[in-house]
């Protein structure tokens, strides 16, 4: 299972693959993950990718190989489209993150029904969620991560059940926090689920 996780940094995409691989690694499978950060803390571009099966040799994943792109912010969701397939399940965040370029007149952002457009000519298999509503409605804008992650789990394209991710959830969050990233997993879980 090759999975792509890209956005900006500050969306939490970090321990969205942690915990994805605690999940793997509770089920006794293999994982591998793999982060690139550009000016992470300052909100640009973040790509982790993870890597889970019985026997996982490397981090890395082709132009074309993902079977999971998991998109927090639209136009880097529409930016990782080359390591997709027709095969690939797209789940993307439709709230968009204005850079500092954009914001200060020097560019501007795409329109997102062009972005999602060309999203949806690479497969069909495309799932796309409000996270920043969704997890407000949970009680923490900050849960966008963990309502992406409920949304990936609606889809059955990853090894776990739901049961598994809400356990690695709770394992992962400091305590205090695990009741509303547990809501926002619901949410996303259930928004994705109405969309199959």
């Amino acid at each position: 299972m090759n999975l792509e996780i890209v956005g900006v940094g500050g969306q939490g995409i970090l321990l969205a693959s942690k915990v994805l691989g605690r999940a793997a690694l509770d089920k006794g499978l293999d994982v591998w993950m793999s982060e690139v950060h550009g000016m992470a803390q300052r909100g640009g571009v973040v790509v982790t990718t993870v890597k889970i099966g019985e026997k996982v040799y490397s981090p890395l994943i082709g132009d074309g190989d993902a079977d999971v792109i998991l998109g927090f912010e639209p136009v880097e969701t529409y930016r990782a489209m080359k390591k997709a397939s027709e095969k690939t399940w797209i789940v993307t965040n439709t709230a968009p993150i204005v850079p500092f370029t954009v914001s200060s007149g020097k560019q501007e952002y795409p329109k997102l029904e062009h972005v999602f457009d060309s999203i949806q000519k690479v497969s069909d298999k495309v799932v796309k969620i409000d996270a920043k509503e969704l997890a407000e409605e949970a009680g923490a804008a900050i849960a966008q991560n963990i309502v992406m992650l409920g949304a990936l789990t609606a889809t059955g394209v990853i090894p776990f059940s739901k049961e598994e991710m809400q356990k690695s959830i709770r394992n992962s969050v400091p305590e205090r926090f695990v009741d509303v990233n547990l809501k926002a997993f619901e949410l996303g879980f259930e928004s994705a689920k109405g969309q199959m």
